[in-house]
Order: C-alpha cells, then sequence, then structure tokens
C-alpha cells in the first residue's frame, strides 16, 4: 500500500530526482561559496578597507568643497568691510578737512595763499636752477615722480588737510594751557 499511494501521489521521476540533485547541488554549491567568503577574512578586509576608502575620498571631497565656498563667503564680507572702511576713512577725512577750512580765520587762509604762491615761486626758481645743473637721466626720473604725485592729488591733499588740522589743533591747545 505504501507503495501504491506514493505512485498515486506522485513519486518522482528518475529525470525529476536527477533535476533535484543537480538544484541541490547547485544550492550548496552557493552555500560553500558564501561560507567561503564569510570565511576569508583577507578578502573581507580588502573590501571593507575599499568601502573606507571610498567613503573617506567622498568625505574629504564633500569638506573641501565646503571650504571653497566658506572662503569665497569670507573674502566676499572681506571686500566688502573693507570697502566700507575705506569710504567711511574718506567722508571722515572729508569732514576733518572741511572742518579745518570752516575754522581757519580768513586771514589764515589769506596768508596761506601768499605763502602758497611764495611757495610755488620759489619752486619754480629752484626747478629752472635744478634743470640746468641736473644730469638728464635724473630730470627723467624726477619727471615721473611729479606725474605719479600729481596723478595721486586727492589722498596727497587730504593727507596735506589732516596734518594742517592737526599742527592748529595741536597749536590751539597749546595755547589753551
Amino acid at each position: 500500500m505504501n507503495d501504491e499511494s506514493q505512485n498515486k501521489m506522485g513519486t518522482p521521476t528518475p529525470e525529476e530526482l536527477r533535476e533535484q540533485v543537480e538544484r541541490t547541488r547547485d544550492e550548496l554549491g552557493q552555500t560553500v561559496e558564501a561560507l567561503a567568503a564569510k570565511a576569508d577574512i583577507k578578502a573581507q578586509a580588502k573590501e571593507k578597507t575599499a568601502a573606507v576608502k571610498e567613503q573617506a575620498a567622498e568625505k574629504s571631497a564633500a569638506v573641501k568643497e565646503q571650504a571653497a565656498e566658506k572662503t569665497a563667503v569670507v573674502r566676499e564680507q572681506a571686500a566688502e568691510k573693507a570697502a566700507a572702511a575705506s569710504a567711511q576713512l574718506r567722508e571722515k577725512t572729508e569732514q576733518a578737512a572741511q572742518a579745518v577750512k570752516d575754522k581757519t580765520p580768513d586771514a589764515v587762509l589769506e596768508k596761506t595763499a601768499q605763502a602758497a604762491a611764495q611757495v610755488r615761486e620759489s619752486a619754480a626758481q629752484a626747478k629752472r636752477y635744478a634743470a640746468e645743473k641736473t644730469p638728464d637721466p635724473l630730470l627723467e626720473k624726477a619727471d615721473r615722480a611729479a606725474t605719479a604725485a600729481r596723478a595721486n592729488r586727492t589722498p596727497l591733499l587730504a593727507g596735506g588737510a589732516v596734518l594742517v588740522a592737526f599742527l592748529l589743533i595741536r597749536r590751539s591747545r597749546g595755547r589753551n594751557r
């Protein structure tokens, strides 16, 4: 009865048994390969090292990119602050020069104008004398220096105004004591 019931229930044929054995062999082979891979610590270490290197490279690139972005932002902010400070300094210098001009008595302005005229005349005489006595290469260098001074006239005048203001303030404080 056992033999008959197994045949009726679908006893596998030799072909089916071969296929089943082949599947079992494949599964067993895959299982053995997986176990061998788990047991191969050197290969696992290499894989882990490669993964860690890749992650480190990605993080390094991200950090470099963030640093570059932050550097650009800081540079921009520094440039803006420098420009603002320069503008503020220029404005204060102009205010100081105007204050000196406003507070300077007319008599002093007239004497300053006369002194400036005398200085210009003396400078013209000195220039003529120097031109007569100075070698040509030195004249060329002096001419270049004068051209540079003329090109930067505003900062020179502002500096002179600040100096005059300083001297006048120092002088007035000396009188008050």
